[in-house]
């Protein structure tokens, strides 16, 4: 490819799945950012949104040939949205909305580069994809295990697919395995080949 990618990301999931395309890349881990979107934006859109503004917030200016990853992953059950618990309260009441249900793991993607040509504005691709989960009804001392057990505080929706709840309670999933985990690498593949 030539070009080096820049993720920023504090997530040791999404390190390990970018690792996975065979692409040099280095971690430049992205400051915690509040997931403030406008009223009214499509559910299905803020992750693409919170996505475009780690981009831009980025704390500094992408050097010649860097392309900068970012990316943000949110859950979806019906008029719930639900990013990463604020505490062990907030992960119960996550997981006994998504117990017995389908729900939408969305993430979205940006790639950003400088532009190539002086005084044009950088270039930039995005996307988004959704993948489509399904828990089996879950017992409430099975969600204490589970947060109790895995502290999945850093995790949209309270879960992790490679953890217990996924060997346990996901009765099916229709789309990208790895983009619930935190990364379309699939998409991410060919949207790069695309950039480039």
């Amino acid at each position: 490819m030539g070009r080096k990618l820049v993720l920023a990301s504090q997530s040791p999931r999404r390190k390990e799945l970018i690792a996975m395309l065979g692409i040099p890349f280095v971690v430049e881990p992205a400051k915690d950012s509040v997931e403030n979107y406008p009223p009214g934006l499509p559910h299905f859109a803020i992750p693409e949104y919170l996505a475009e503004h780690k981009s831009e917030t980025f704390h500094r200016t992408l050097e010649p040939g860097e392309i900068l990853v970012t990316a943000d992953t949110l859950v979806f059950c019906e008029a719930a949205i639900l990013g990463k618990p604020k505490d062990r309260n907030d992960a119960l009441r996550m997981l006994r909305i998504l117990s017995g249900r389908m729900h939408q793991v969305t993430t979205g993607v940006v790639l950003r580069s400088l532009a190539d040509k002086p005084g044009y504005p950088d270039k930039k691709s995005s996307f988004s994809v959704t993948t489509n989960v399904t828990f089996r009804i879950l017992e409430d001392n099975e969600i204490s295990y589970y947060i109790d057990t895995c502290k999945p505080f850093d995790k949209a929706g309270s879960y992790a697919i490679q953890e217990w709840i996924g060997a346990t309670a996901i009765t099916s999933i229709e789309g990208s395995y790895n983009n619930v985990i935190g990364l379309p690498t699939e998409q991410l593949y060919e949207a790069l080949a695309a950039f480039c």
